[in-house]
């Protein structure tokens, strides 16, 4: 099978995955050529040449103003063309028009390998990395690599903990679990004291279980871009079918809920005390404040502490979710963008107005083991110091994670089996079977071999 088999195969399915398709000319402030059209933010230094970005953070034009007034070299024209899925949509339709991406792009991590696969990005192994690569850590950097070839620079990451309702906790005297067994035996405790809840295991959010296999030691793909055309796929290996029937089983038991997260119904049941602990990221704080929680009666109750483990003796650290900024194929000046990639949202100023503000969680380490981030009093917490507690060890420890180039087709799949086990139509061993079926089927069809 030949390389172009594979790209070809991988465009198709974003095309096919996307829900707008729109051009990304210059009208939307792209252009690889340096096209500095309708930029949002204004560039002081005229004289200079720009460099075209697509970002979607918060606080982005704070941190161009910062970059451009600091800088003698380039100047960055930013756009933010849509978060997420819109963005990316907009970035295929370039692809496959081979003109109108921009000359930097944010991308989250888990996305990647999907554009790498296409020659869409460029490998900045050997335009800087060098000289910033001890700036972040090594799951950091894997994080935003496929083989050997660095195709993005780490900015916010997502190590996750267990954020829990300390009211809750202390009503029916539960410390937090330190281990997934313990874990289960405080949802039982409660259960049966008549209490709410413990958690919630939402088909929606694949990605965390995901994170929970790697913890328990599963490695569900192997993909190495100097062999695009081969993948290893381990989806029902024994630590990935351990963790699923883990859940099916606290599922059950009745011990935890099934509603789907990110939504209204959710929220409401975690401002109304439905969960006792919410699994998720460092990400999450600022993402629950933005919805609400934390306000009114539930003010001041939630704490958060380090993950369970599943094997105490051998604790592992995982992360879920991250985004980074990446230099497209299309930039007229590849070395150019990737000063621009390196060095924006990578000074002091703007590190800080993003965690400060819960913009992000800085994978930095000049910010992430700054005395100043470390010791901070997180608010939604009450004041406890979650980052020095929970988050940046468990950032400094975290090794990375392998993503594969179909990554949408496969958090589709996923979600479809944890809707069946939620339902109990099927066990979570079941489940990991299926899974590992479908998504082989679909890679083969893709054009890959599957190792």
């Amino acid at each position: 099978m030949k390389t172009k088999t594979v790209i070809t195969a991988a465009a198709a399915l974003a095309l096919s995955t996307a829900l707008v398709a729109c051009s990304g000319g210059g009208d939307q402030g792209g252009g690889g050529g340096g096209n500095a059209t309708n930029c949002t933010n204004e560039i002081p230094k005229k004289d200079l040449p720009t460099v075209t970005m697509w970002a979607w953070y918060p606080n982005m034009e704070l941190v161009v103003d910062n970059f451009n007034e600091q800088n003698d070299e380039v100047q960055v024209c930013w756009t933010n063309v849509g978060q997420g899925s819109d963005e990316y949509d907009k970035f295929q339709t370039a692809i496959t028009a081979g003109t109108g991406a921009p000359d930097v792009i944010m991308i989250e991590a888990d996305r990647i390998p999907t554009f790498q696969i296409q020659e869409s990005l460029a490998d900045l192994s050997e335009l800087g990395y060098e000289d910033v690569k001890d700036d972040y850590s090594e799951g950091a950097w894997k994080d935003v690599s496929v083989g050997d070839g660095v195709y993005g620079v780490p900015v916010d990451g997502g190590p996750m903990g267990m954020i829990y309702r300390k009211d809750l906790f202390e009503q029916y005297g539960i410390t937090p679990p330190t281990t997934w067994a313990e874990y289960e035996a405080a949802a039982q405790k409660m259960k049966d004291a008549g209490g709410p809840l413990f958690g919630d295991h939402g088909a929606n959010v694949p990605a965390v279980t995901m994170a929970l296999q790697y913890q328990a030691g599963a490695q569900p793909f192997t993909y190495d871009s100097a062999s695009p055309e081969n993948i290893g796929i381990e989806l029902n290996d024994d630590a990935s079918k351990q963790v699923l029937d883990y859940w099916a089983g606290l599922v059950e038991k009745g011990l935890v809920g099934t509603q789907d997260q990110f939504t209204p119904e959710y929220i409401s049941g975690v401002i109304g005390g439905d969960y006792a602990t919410y699994i998720s990221a460092a990400w999450a704080p600022g993402y629950l404040t933005g919805a609400g929680v934390g306000e009114g009666e539930d003010a001041g109750v939630w704490g958060v502490a380090p993950l369970p483990q599943w094997d105490p003796a051998n604790p592992v650290y995982v992360n879920w979710g991250g985004s980074a900024f990446s230099v497209t194929s299309q930039a007229s000046d590849p070395e150019l963008a990737a000063k621009v990639a390196f060095g924006v949202y990578a000074d002091e100023a703007s590190l800080t107005d993003g965690w400060q503000n819960q913009v992000i969680f800085p994978l930095n380490l000049n910010a992430l083991n700054s005395p100043e981030f470390e010791e901070y009093e997180v608010p939604f917490f009450g004041g406890q110091q979650a980052n020095k507690e929970v988050y940046v060890p468990a950032a400094n420890a975290y090794t990375g994670m392998t993503y594969t180039p179909f990554g949408q087709y496969y958090y589709d799949a996923f979600t479809e089996q944890l809707a069946e086990i939620n339902e109990g139509s099927i066990t979570g061993s079941e489940a990991a079977d299926r899974l590992q079926a479908d998504v082989t089927a679909y890679a083969e069809e893709q054009g890959f071999t599957v190792e």
